[in-house]
């Protein structure tokens, strides 16, 4: 078994489990329980399992990797910053192109903001990977829905302990003018932000790795774009040492196709494919 064996989470958020209601806190303004604002089905249960296999392999775990969506209110990519051409709001999960702003069936609330919206557009459109979605507000800086799922904080700070060593935290999504799936590099990178381009220090650091253990929400989106460019830049192309802990994860409900297509292409590339139970048993031999 190797000996450098790191895990890497991608975006653990509250926002993006589907919590019981005993998990959900009141909002101390409102009174009202606080919601996760994009559920992903079966995200919970995908993160108990995660903490519990942490728990076991704190002994062979030697770092810990977390990323964080991080937005802020008014983002391309959310509600508020669009409105239909007749000024009716833009609901969540609406698809937008090039084409329907050039029509007015869709515009930036900020008229200003039409040409730097179009050439994102017509960018990420060039770039075939995704259109641009409108998700509900979501891992807003400084929320509960921003903060780290409770049984995985706990669990990374265990290991901590015992390791006498942090968890390093890795933000991404403040620019609100790129969608940033991926935990290395946003969809249209901005020449003026260093932050939307490829990391290469963190893509250097997860490949000093011999064992890269990926779990995190969700498959079908973030973990799915973060892995693509991590086996597409990996220095030593080593893609076998990737391992995606399939039971760590799920796909955003309607997208389930997306992710195992994403699993098949991955395993095609060269990552394996293992469960906690898989891997736990590996990592005690």
């Amino acid at each position: 078994m190797a000996k450098d064996i790191r895990l890497f989470i991608i975006d653990p958020q509250n926002d993006f489990c589907d919590l019981p209601a005993a998990w959900c806190p009141p909002d101390p303004l409102t009174g009202q329980t606080l919601a996760p604002a994009l559920p992903v089905p079966g995200a919970h249960a995908d993160m108990l399992r995660l903490a519990d296999f942490m728990r076991g392999a704190q002994h062979a775990l030697c770092g810990i990797t977390v990323t964080l969506d991080t937005h802020h209110r008014l983002d391309i990519a959310h509600p508020g910053f669009w409105r239909r051409g007749d000024g009716a709001a833009v609901a969540p999960f609406t698809e937008i192109r090039a084409d329907q702003v050039r029509a007015q069936q869709y515009l930036p609330r900020d008229a200003a903001a039409v040409p730097r919206t179009l050439a994102y557009l017509d960018e990420l459109e060039a770039r075939g990977r995704y259109t641009l979605m409108v998700w509900p507000v979501h891992c807003e800086l400084g929320t509960w829905g921003h903060n780290l799922h409770a049984a995985v904080r706990a669990a990374c700070g265990e290991w901590e302990q015992r390791r006498l060593a942090a968890v390093q935290a890795v933000h991404k999504g403040y620019n609100p003018w790129t969608e940033h799936y991926s935990a290395l590099q946003a969809e249209v990178p901005d020449a003026t932000d260093a932050a939307t381009q490829l990391n290469r220090a963190l893509v250097a650091d997860l490949d000093q790795a011999e064992l890269l253990l990926v779990a995190g929400e969700a498959s079908s989106h973030c973990v799915k774009a973060t892995v693509e460019h991590l086996l597409a830049h990996l220095p030593s192309g080593r893609s076998d040492k990737v391992v995606l802990l399939t039971d760590c994860m799920s796909a955003v409900g309607g997208f389930e196709s997306q992710a195992q297509a994403f699993l098949a292409a991955a395993r095609a590339h060269g990552a394996r494919l293992a469960t906690c139970a898989q891997m736990a048993s590996q990592l005690a031999a």
